[in-house]
């Protein structure tokens, strides 16, 4: 039996990689010395797992910005707008395709799969495609030089690749496919050349649906891949999920095949038994979750292993986490202040190759040599189950007390529609924005002081009331028609409210990548969830003070906070999510009481959350939607919901939007270039609709024509009264001038198009 890794975190335990990135962006560190910093972090990650004795470690994992931007580049596929004329794509360029520049926008950004993740999604264009570098074999070349590692080198299959992208015709998606084999087996051929023994081929959408037509694609691909590859050894990776069809799996022309015995172990377990598996094929057994960060229970880990050895031999089998560890932290070490009952049952990176190396080690040498951290694991798991946190009687009661009528509005839309109308008196097409701006170096160094003690709580207050001040000012000088009161009090849209609830923990080093550089903290749900005290109100207040405006309250929806947040697994993510939703209503209360008849409940998320399956997405739909209509729907009817969704495949998702029964939801536009109005040329949607009219995500300042252009081809489809004008997503991660300047100018796209129709109507 083997040790195997998927991938690890990209980050480093100090943030490494983020600061060397940062500081090259910054113009701070030149390039050689990014390219050597790079280098550096990378190898001490291949250390770490050579000291856990990993005997297959990923190579190739590693990357500058994003694994799926590596493969575009990798194949050329670089878009007509970024001036690339062909060859070794230049690292301004590869930064140019994530971050935009001031001459073209960024590509397109999407969540990877069900999680957390952000990738740049490839565009084929009328670009043809071509190997400008063999990155794979760069990596583990460099290993192998430098580390003495035979590693394991990782790509994206041909199949997930083409399904992720865009830029060619939906009918022609297998010939996409067919068009870039040459190119892997001419990548995977110079591996082989170059001494490699093993590949993994990363194929998760084969989890998704596939069609006859598909299966077939994919036959003939591996089939043409094996045949040229006599000598190299393909691990067919597959993850998130089980592979409905198992038996045309297993019996593709490769010598492994990867399965995930966490999130599919239900029905890889049953194909398993029922189907067998080839007697010369090897099994990598993904039996550590890779998702979320609670220690396993290797009591029941031993057992399902031993479940698998009923139908693959040892030798036959790698034990590894279910997915990449890129989305969890790196080690539990440095949480120094963390609750020992807790800390004990908690699995990071590092640790949970730790538990895959242990398991491994019991198989090949006998139970007996990890009995004791097998009772050690058990005994802290069942002290933590037993803990008061998770057993909050007046949440348990709450949630028993739940009905269909705590999740409806007692006006319905076309009547508030009206009433919010004669109410706000706002003008056709508000201009507005998501919610957070800038934090500046000030605000998170004045956040610091007060964290250390260095700052009174008093002293801190005056500094976000001063930052409140003086961009409702800055709002009003613009022409903003409803404004926000920027946020500067919270660190993350997520980690600000766990930090106010009952039932989650923080942790001091808990990093993941979320894009690019940007890292999140997850909050850690490990207990029951309630409402302890208000926790927006004071700052909303103080914004409506200071502006005869409307003033919008902030508040992140449930299913994101879930989503967004590492949760309990000993029970239901519905449980969960409807705790959250009862402790949210309670504080959507009390911004109404206090005077906010405007509030904005975040729900990014949501759709992030939606199974691949296609059978469990029905019921997820119905509990995520619950929630927020529970955290939403007792409010007055004058009172105005907002939400905002970002980077969501809208096409199949209109239906859900519109049963949130949000008055208003602010939609992203930008990145995909308007393709998003499309949706509402062939669907009926009655609710006011905010449209993401620039790429927060890119430091470039968008030009007025731009935007009108945009505002002007939503019309094309929708009448004016429903749309309402804003950035794509929050702006904490800008500068301060050129968010200013880039509102400016979406303001005045916005006059340019209110002149224009009101002349229409005269």
């Amino acid at each position: 039996m083997k040790s195997s890794n998927l991938g690890y975190p990209r980050i480093g335990e100090q943030r490494e990689w983020k600061k060397a990135l940062e500081s090259f962006w910054a113009g701070e560190l030149a390039e050689n010395d990014l390219v050597k910093q790079m280098e550096q972090i990378r190898n001490r990650h291949l250390q770490k797992q050579q000291e856990k004795e990993i005997d297959l470690i990923p190579v190739n994992d590693f990357t500058f910005y994003d694994h799926m931007l590596d493969m575009a580049v990798m194949f050329g596929l670089v878009p007509k707008r970024y001036d690339y004329d062909g060859g070794p794509v230049s690292l301004a360029t590869y930064f140019a395709m994530a971050r935009g520049n001031e001459s073209a926008v960024a590509g397109e950004m999407t969540k990877w799969f069900t999680t957390n993740y952000h990738y740049i999604v490839p565009e084929f264009g009328d670009r043809q495609p071509a190997v400008t570098v063999n990155k794979p074999l760069l990596a583990y070349l460099a290993a192998k030089e430098t580390l003495g590692l035979q590693g394991k080198p990782v790509i994206v299959g041909p199949y997930t690749f083409v399904k992720l992208s865009k830029g060619y015709a939906p009918d022609d998606f297998h010939k996409t496919i067919e068009q870039i084999v040459p190119l892997y087996k001419q990548v995977l051929q110079e591996l082989e050349l170059h001494g490699v023994e093993w590949v993994q081929i990363d194929e998760p959408a084969f989890v998704m649906e596939t069609t006859d037509q598909d299966l077939q694609v994919i036959a003939r691909v591996y089939q043409e891949l094996s045949q040229a590859l006599p000598h190299l050894k393909l691990m067919l990776q597959t993850y998130f999920e089980a592979v409905d069809w198992y038996q045309e799996l297993v019996a593709l022309p490769v010598q492994g095949i990867g399965l995930d015995f966490v999130q599919g172990v239900e029905k890889n377990l049953s194909n398993l038994k029922k189907h067998g598996f080839p007697k010369d094929k090897v099994l990598a057994a993904g039996i550590v979750d890779g998702r979320n960060i609670w220690r396993s229970s290797l009591e029941e880990k031993w057992q399902l292993v031993t479940s698998i050895t009923e139908n693959v031999s040892q030798d036959r089998l790698w034990l590894q986490p279910s997915s990449s560890l890129l989305h969890v932290p790196v080690t539990v070490e440095r949480e120094t202040d963390l609750v020992e009952e807790v800390k004990k049952t908690l699995a990071f990176a590092d640790e949970k190759l730790g538990e895959v190396q242990l398991l491994v080690q019991g198989f090949r040498f006998g139970k007996y040599i990890i009995s004791k951290q097998i009772a050690e694991n058990e005994a802290a798991l069942t002290q933590l189950q037993s803990s008061p946190a998770r057993n909050r009687s007046e949440v348990k009661q709450a949630l028993a007390e739940l009905d269909k009528t705590t999740a409806t509005r007692n006006v319905p839309f076309h009547e508030r529609k009206g009433i919010q109308q004669e109410a706000w008196k706002l003008p056709l097409l508000p201009t507005t924005t998501i919610g957070s701006f800038p934090q500046t170096t000030e605000v998170r160094k004045a956040r610091q002081q007060f964290k250390k003690g260095d700052w009174s709580p008093e002293q801190y207050e005056s500094f976000i009331q001063e930052q409140i001040k003086e961009w409702i000012d800055i709002q009003e000088d613009i022409g903003l028609d409803v404004l926000v009161h920027g946020e500067f009090e919270r660190t993350d849209m997520v980690e600000f409210f766990g930090e106010k609830l009952g039932g989650f923990l923080f942790t001091k080093n808990g990093w993941v990548q979320s894009y690019g550089s940007r890292c999140v903290k997850p909050p850690v749900i490990y207990g029951d969830v309630e409402f302890l005290a208000p926790m927006t109100v004071k700052e909303s207040v103080y914004a409506k003070s200071l502006t005869e405006k409307p003033v919008k309250g902030m508040l992140t929806g449930p299913a994101t906070i879930l989503n967004w947040s590492f949760v309990r697994d000993d029970i239901s993510r519905k449980e969960v999510c409807e705790q959250i939703a009862l402790a949210l209503r309670k504080e959507v209360e009390e911004l109404e009481a206090a005077g906010i008849h405007m509030i904005q409940v975040d729900e990014p998320a949501l759709r992030e959350g939606l199974p691949l399956k296609p059978e469990d997405r029905k019921s997820y739909i119905d509990w995520a939607v619950s929630a927020f209509r529970i955290a939403t729907s007792s409010v007055q009817p004058t009172t105005q919901i907002h939400t905002h969704m970002c980077y969501c495949e809208f096409h199949d998702f209109i239906d859900v939007i519109s049963d949130l029964d949000a008055d208003v939801i602010s939609i992203e536009t930008s990145r995909s270039h308007g393709e998003l109005v499309s949706v509402f040329e062939t669907c009926t949607y009655d609710k006011g609709i905010g449209l993401g009219v620039y790429d927060i995500h890119s430091p470039r300042v968008p030009a007025v024509g731009e935007m009108e252009n945009m505002v002007t081809r939503a019309l094309d489809v929708l009448p004016a009264s429903q749309f309402w004008i804003n950035p794509d997503c929050g702006l904490k991660t800008r500068g301060s001038r050129e968010t200013i300047l880039s509102l400016k100018n979406m303001v005045e796209a916005t006059r340019v198009v209110r002149d224009r129709l009101s002349a229409t109507s005269q």
